[in-house]
């Protein structure tokens, strides 16, 4: 049996685990249950997608809605592991065969809608099933108090004790209070889980809240200013969705949009368009999103003020669950305020419930509702809002919200005052995010460490950052490490002023002869995400930190692989991050492997994907070099 890492750099392309994932999958290959609360993005599915591919029987992840499970099948398909999906979009004989690929052992992985599992022909199938583990995605679910109750859920202890034999249960979350994960934990039985809680925080979102005269106007401007790059448009009723989708697609925007008004068809085809990248700006209601995969949503933007702080931080996270650096923007107005009361009132109109349960979720929604106005209003940290809200103070303001820069308000850019937006001015300070580049220069040192048994110097740091040829760099075997090349596109002094920074603030120490070594500090930029920000001068800091914020692969060449992307997305019938994400194309693009051995040590590229798309990227980096 492939062990853990094997199965890690095998299948899913990564050399390392991040956060808890190491200690979750432990637990369940061990026969333990499990329970992680990460942050979208965070790698959960991980979480449990290994340990079923370790353990000997089949896994079952009840999973709430159609098109996350769709997307999680093709992604597992096209990484070599044999997978399917349980719910009504199949017709009956679709089903019939999935039932009799199930019978034959034919899937390790099965995703099923939490509806299914007390059906009668579903059960009595898993009661003939070697059912190793049974993985609750999006747990949230089955607690009254959390945001997208769904009664269903309640029905998962009863069709465990329905089954032979119990399986290890792990359960998975991204947005739950203290009060929802006691009721999860309550709820589904857990017995003496590991429970995880690695933090809400996503340090590649910026937050920011605005207060325009004009949304229309402040949206026309924000679009402008992201022409191509994929984003999501949150909009609180189907009017203002349809309304807000013909206004873009007026002013030539590639918008479509989504609602639960659509007729079904519709709905599919403008959801394909917008994961196909047909279409780059999704115009929404709550409808669409939750479980939707689509990892390079570079921004987020709310229209109107959610109702709570839970709907608002899951739909922000549909940005940047590639790990890059994406926006998620709300536009804040009083009749926000209004329309959310109104919602709150009627959603009670109709219930079933007692009037005296009526009463108490009527007015835990409005307390919600209040908490989601303070977040507008406050002048507070943006970040520390949210991650108080959670349960998890943050002890600095993070310094990159749009509070700490001083960006709430937009304006539009007039003549010599336009500026990057990777520079945020605040008076005469600026402030940048260097954490990708700190990751790379921090990861570097870690590998030099490991590869020659003792530290380096900084110099020959940034030597292999840069992919130098230096004789003695290539007999200490120094450019078969991974970080060889990271940064070609950096100068020496832009990477030794990153380097310099990381000492000023203890993440590096510099010893005799310049020889340069991690300190415990590091262990949170490069295992835990948190951010590095520099606030200096302005000019000062344009001059000293010049990059604009990414990895420098040449433009061109991520273009062209792009474009091979796009085209084995269409031949495979798939989305194009199912083939790669664009946080595999660019490290692609830095590296420029030549051979197939060196295509495997790209983040993201796993045997199976590098067996049945390898030559055809390698043609075209071998092209480019030619060029």
């Amino acid at each position: 049996m492939e062990d853990k890492f094997e199965i890690l750099q095998k299948y899913f392309g990564y050399s390392q685990f991040r956060g808890a994932q190491e200690a979750l999958i432990d637990a369940q290959a061990a026969g333990r249950d499990a329970f992680g609360v990460m942050p979208t993005g965070g790698g959960k599915s991980l979480c449990y997608q290994i340990p079923a591919l370790m353990l000997p029987g089949i896994t079952l992840v009840i999973s709430p809605l159609i098109s996350l499970m769709r997307d999680q099948v093709l992604a597992l398909k096209s990484a070599g592991i044999s997978a399917a999906y349980i719910n009504s979009s199949l017709t009956p004989e679709q089903l019939r065969l999935v039932f009799r690929n199930l019978r034959q052992g034919r899937y390790k992985i099965v995703y099923v809608a939490p509806e299914r599992l007390l059906g009668e022909g579903f059960l009595a199938l898993c009661q003939q099933m070697p059912i190793s583990l049974v993985a609750v995605d999006e747990a949230h679910c089955i607690s009254q108090w959390g945001q997208d109750f769904r009664p269903s859920y309640l029905k998962i202890p009863e069709f465990l004790e329905h089954l032979p034999r119990r399986p290890v249960v792990s359960a998975y979350t991204a947005t739950a209070t203290p009060a929802v994960r006691r009721d999860i934990l309550q709820n589904l039985r857990l017995r003496n889980p590991l429970l995880m809680v690695t933090g809400f925080d996503r340090p590649n979102l910026r937050f920011e809240v605005r207060t325009p005269d004009s949304k229309r106007g402040e949206l026309l401007t924000l679009l402008a200013l992201r022409k191509g790059k994929s984003g999501i448009v949150y909009c609180s009723t189907r009017k203002d969705v349809e309304a807000v989708c013909a206004f873009l697609q007026s002013k030539r925007f590639a918008a479509t949009r989504y609602h639960a008004g659509l007729p079904d068809e519709e709905r599919q085809q403008n959801q394909e368009d917008f994961l196909y990248d047909r279409k780059t700006v999704m115009v929404a209601t709550n409808a669409f999103g939750m479980g939707i995969d689509k990892s390079n949503v570079s921004f987020v933007i709310h229209y109107n003020m959610p109702q709570s702080m839970e709907a608002y931080y899951q739909e922000a996270g549909r940005a940047g669950r590639d790990g890059e650096k994406a926006e998620c923007i709300l536009l804040f107005g009083k009749k926000d305020i209004l329309t959310g009361k109104f919602f709150i009132q009627k959603s009670y109109e109709e219930s079933e419930l007692p009037e005296e349960d009526r009463d108490l979720l009527r007015q835990r929604d409005l307390q919600r509702l209040y908490k989601m106005i303070n977040y507008c209003e406050t002048k507070q940290c943006l970040r520390q809002y949210i991650l108080d809200y959670f349960g998890q103070p943050l002890p600095q303001p993070c310094g990159n919200c749009g509070r700490c820069t001083g960006l709430a308000v937009s304006r539009k850019p007039k003549g010599k005052d336009k500026q990057s937006p990777a520079i945020q001015k605040t008076g005469k300070m600026a402030s940048k995010d260097i954490t990708r580049e700190a990751q790379m220069v921090l990861s570097c040192i870690r590998r030099i460490d490991s590869a020659m048994g003792h530290s380096s110097t900084a110099t020959m740091t940034v030597q292999v950052l840069r992919g130098s040829k230096n004789r003695q760099l290539l007999e200490s075997g120094l450019e078969t490490v991974s970080t060889y090349g990271l940064m070609r596109g950096y100068s020496r002094e832009e990477i030794r002023e990153i380097l310099t920074h990381l000492q000023s603030v203890g993440m590096v120490v510099s010893g005799k002869n310049e020889i340069v070594s991690l300190t415990p500090a590091a262990s949170g930029v490069l295992f835990r995400g948190e951010p590095v920000i520099v606030t200096l001068d302005e000019a000062e800091l344009e001059r000293r930190f010049p990059q604009s914020g990414s990895v420098a692969a040449d433009s061109k060449l991520l273009a062209a692989l792009k474009e091979l992307r796009t085209q084995l997305a269409k031949e495979a019938g798939v989305p194009a991050y199912v083939i790669f994400t664009n946080a595999t194309l660019e490290d692609m693009a830095a590296r420029q492997p030549k051979t197939m051995e060196q295509l495997l040590t790209v983040s993201g590229v796993g045997s199976a994907k590098a067996q049945r798309y390898g030559k055809r990227f390698l043609k075209v980096l071998e092209q480019f070099e030619k060029e």
